[in-house]
């Protein structure tokens, strides 16, 4: 395979976000921000180290999670090309998100199930050696696929794949790559948490001096819950941006356009 050049995508992901850059945000502030935005808000607080009690919010936390697959499906139309309207791109993504959505339930299923099994085996005062051995072998594995299943919204967006076709087109993609993508998910997830920390509390500093403690469905909890996801949002544009440039890279379509008409959405 192509040795994969970071620099490269990152050159065309700017031309991409330069052009188009308004349009990709109104896709991800309305597919993406603000559906989580609202899950935030519904979602009971729980004891620290607890899962919130079972009740509507799941309902409401499943159905902000599609919308978001359509999103991110939709940015990569937008940004694989050929230029294409924002409406078109967004049905796109929904015609796209069902085998998305089964290839990562293929591969996490499995993952959540042996994970659960594992630290259950850890659980009281004295864990054996051999159990947390195997915990830790498990978290390498863990990472070690997910790398490789990075492509995934790409080849879902850009190939008339079924789920395994999606996860098996990825595992092909990133082969001999794991490092660079690694290197690649490690900035954004490292960047993607300074941010939210530095804007979470700068913002919530600010809620807490003007309206007191954010409370669930308060205004309070709607300007944190708000911002936070509208910077989520924003870096998920410049990921998702990202991910098709280097799939076009590897897939031998480097420097393909891509964009909306100038009539916009």
């Amino acid at each position: 395979m192509a040795k994969l050049s970071l620099s490269s995508a990152w050159d065309e992901s700017r031309g991409v976000l330069q052009h188009d850059g308004k349009l990709l945000s109104i896709v991800a502030v309305a597919l993406i921000a603000l559906p989580t935005t609202v899950q935030a808000l519904v979602t009971p607080v729980a004891p620290e180290g607890e899962l919130p009690p079972a009740g509507p919010w799941i309902a409401v936390a499943l159905v902000a999670l599609i919308i978001a697959f359509v999103g991110q499906l939709a940015i990569v139309r937008l940004a694989v090309g050929p230029e294409t309207s924002v409406g078109e791109a967004i049905g796109h993504g929904a015609r796209r998100a069902p085998p998305y959505v089964a290839a990562l339930l293929i591969w996490l299923l499995p993952v959540v199930i042996v994970a659960a099994l594992t630290l259950s085996a850890l659980k009281g005062d004295k864990p054996s050696g051999l159990a947390i051995i195997g915990f830790i072998l498990l978290m390498l594995a863990i990472i070690f696929v997910a790398v490789r299943m990075v492509l995934m919204p790409a080849i879902a967006s850009s190939e008339r794949a079924g789920p395994i076709a999606i996860i098996q087109r990825s595992w092909t993609l990133t082969s001999g790559n794991w490092w660079r993508f690694f290197a690649f998910l490690l900035l954004f997830l490292v960047a993607t948490l300074c941010a939210i920390i530095a804007v979470g509390g700068v913002v919530g500093g600010v809620v807490v001096a003007v309206l007191g403690r954010p409370e669930p469905m308060s205004v309070g909890a709607l300007i944190v819950a708000l911002a936070s996801q509208l910077l989520v949002a924003a870096i998920s544009v410049v990921y998702f941006v990202m991910l098709a440039r280097i799939y076009l890279q590897l897939t031998g379509r480097e420097g393909a356009a891509s964009g909306v008409p100038t009539t916009g959405i």
